[in-house]
């Protein structure tokens, strides 16, 4: 199995040197390219969030609990950053950022918006997901950076990168997963097939039970879709079940087996009225048995 804790991203990787910090701001700038498109490793200390952000109320237990998140399996998803001289403007993911601060992270995996880059990141990221080595939610992460930081129609991105819109659609859907289950897929312990079947549960404690499920026992992406509609539709188990029959029809059924000296099954409908006898025998000298006796 590969690493659980398999790093984000493969471009620059690590912190960015003081010349680099300094000396490139737009996408004209020589060494842009290191930036545009690529993950990076920002250290916590140079960002700062944005003023105008409209979220201004954070949850302390959801911070703590992404926090405690983080320690285990480390920044799923990278934040967006405007570079601003040596110092990073925060364009999303403050929430991120906020409790990557409480789990006493030193860096924290970014994508950084340069100025006058969007051309640049465009053709970045339609090269980018042609890739062989990239994961389903590596794959899924520049999808949804092409519809929101580029401003894509799903219908211009499907033509752009040629794949269907259901691809697209299910491969963002990826995203809605917890930290847990995004990892697992991209450590190759389950399949984006297994991620489909668990985000078709809107539960969340559903499709942890799913999860857990899925690792524990092995099932393949077909095992997992049936798992995942037996936990949506649990009635539909016991319909699946045999109707149990009459006290009436199970004496018959004994009956019939002793006389016969065979098994015996009587099968009827809802309403008891109809039904059919099934006679069971294993070779032609059994079937033969059984016509003797009816003769």
């Amino acid at each position: 199995m590969k690493d659980k804790k398999r790093a984000m991203g493969r471009g620059l990787g690590a912190i960015l040197s003081a010349e680099s910090k300094a000396a490139i701001n737009s996408a004209t700038d020589e060494g842009a390219e290191k930036f545009v498109g690529n993950i990076v490793e920002i250290s916590i200390d140079d960002i700062y969030p944005n003023a105008t952000q409209p979220r201004t109320y954070f949850d302390e237990k959801a911070l703590n609990d992404l926090a405690q998140s983080i320690k285990n399996l480390g920044v799923i998803q990278p934040i967006t950053l405007r570079k601003d001289g040596e110092k990073f403007e925060i364009i999303s993911g403050e929430r991120r950022y906020r409790a990557s601060k409480i789990a006493g992270l030193d860096t924290i995996p970014a994508y950084i918006r340069l100025v006058n880059d969007q051309e640049l990141l465009e053709m970045a990221l339609v090269e980018n997901i042609q890739r062989e080595d990239l994961d389903p939610i590596e794959i899924a992460l520049t999808y949804q950076r092409l519809l929101e930081e580029i401003g894509m129609t799903q219908e211009n991105l499907s033509h752009r990168v040629g794949k269907e819109r259901s691809t697209i659609t299910n491969s963002i859907r990826l995203l809605r997963l917890n930290p847990d289950v995004q990892n697992a897929i991209r450590s190759g312990e389950i399949s984006a097939g297994h991620g489909r079947a668990i985000i078709s549960l809107e539960n969340a404690e559903m499709q942890d039970l799913l999860f857990k499920k899925i690792t524990t026992e092995g099932l393949n992406v077909r095992q997992a879709e049936l798992a995942a509609n037996q936990l949506k539709n649990p009635e539909s188990k016991k319909k699946t079940a045999k109707p149990a029959i009459s006290n009436f029809h199970k004496k018959i059924q004994k009956t019939l087996s002793d006389a016969l000296e065979t098994k015996v099954e009587i099968k009827t409908a809802s309403n008891g009225k109809k039904g059919k006898i099934i006679l069971d025998f294993k070779n032609e000298e059994e079937l033969e048995n059984i016509l003797s006796h009816i003769k």
